[in-house]
């Protein structure tokens, strides 16, 4: 079992035209999607590529490779330092336990 990051980069969908209010709808999404964004299939490639290439690897974060990961072909792209602070993925873990009511347990690495 692998455990996998990916993201779309900045895709054409309708959450820039209902999720920001005001001017930011208007910048986001009725002049930066036609200019920056890439299209909902290109947008699919990572998370189609992080769940089905062989050579993927658990903790890897897949993402397109152009300016900024904007838009592109899916590659292995960097994880923030934040992303990976071990603490703060400890707190989230105990957070969603909580919230959810779910408990897990993981075997002992050998």
């Amino acid at each position: 079992m692998r455990s996998l990051l990916a993201h779309p980069g900045y895709t054409a969908t309708n959450l820039q035209l209902s999720a920001p209010i005001g001017w930011l709808r208007v910048v986001f999404g009725r002049i930066g999607n036609p200019l920056l964004a890439q299209t909902p299939e290109r947008g699919a490639l990572p998370q189609l590529y992080a769940a089905t290439d062989p050579h993927v690897e658990g903790g890897q974060f897949i993402g397109p490779d152009g300016m900024a990961e904007l838009r592109g072909g899916p590659t292995r792209v960097p994880l923030s330092p934040a992303a990976a602070d071990t603490e703060t993925g400890r707190r989230l873990w105990e957070v969603s336990e909580r919230l959810t009511d779910l408990r897990f347990t993981f075997p002992t690495p050998v």
